[in-house]
């Protein structure tokens, strides 16, 4: 369980393909060592469970299904993607539940700068577009952010610079995919009243 706040990225040092996944290797300044092995990690919002630690590589293991449902079918070396430790008991929640459960992924529309916010424009699928809701909370890239506008083809949120600067946020243009999990709370209550018709 996490809460989407990040506070750590990692860069992507190694990829090893193999024919059910990948095992992905991540260069970070996280304090773990081999007694954190089988600790969840989510990675740009992707709940993985630490197998090695040397000299501060992390390696995860990703089945097909995880790489299939997130961007981390196009991932190459040297990107960067944001990290999170799972909560611990009566630790604040500055965002929003996060399952570390990724639905699909979102392109990126467009970009703007307004003031020092950022203004990110994202499409999504059509089966995904039905739980989006203005106001609601949805994670992008691990990152606990809320919809400020439904648009036609997805949605719309606003990145104050603080975020901005802190996530891999600040590498994401026009064309660029995210990894996006819907707030799991609408997804229980649209899943209720569809089995009460």
């Amino acid at each position: 369980m996490f809460n989407g706040i990040i506070f750590n990225k990692g860069l992507i040092t190694k990829i090893s393909r193999r024919s059910k996944g990948i095992n992905i290797f991540v260069k970070s300044d996280l304090k773990l060592t081999n007694k954190d092995i089988g600790v969840s990690v989510a990675c740009d919002g992707v709940c993985l469970t630490l197998i090695t630690i040397k000299q501060k590589i992390l390696e995860f293991y990703l089945s097909n299904e995880t790489v299939k449902r997130s961007k981390f079918k196009f991932l190459k070396i040297k990107d960067l993607i944001n990290l999170e430790l799972p909560l611990k008991y009566g630790q604040k929640i500055s965002g929003h539940i996060c399952q570390g459960h990724v639905d699909t992924t979102g392109k990126v529309l467009s970009v703007k700068k307004v003031d020092k916010s950022y203004i990110f424009d994202f499409e999504v699928n059509s089966k995904e577009r039905k739980n989006i809701i203005e106001k609601a909370s949805i994670c992008i890239n691990g990152i606990s952010l809320t919809i400020s506008k439904v648009t036609k083809k997805g949605f719309q949120i606003w990145v104050i610079p603080h975020t901005y600067k802190l996530t891999n946020l600040s590498r994401v243009k026009k064309g660029s995919l995210v990894n996006i999990e819907i707030d799991i709370l609408s997804k229980y209550v649209k899943n209720f009243f569809h089995e009460k018709k």
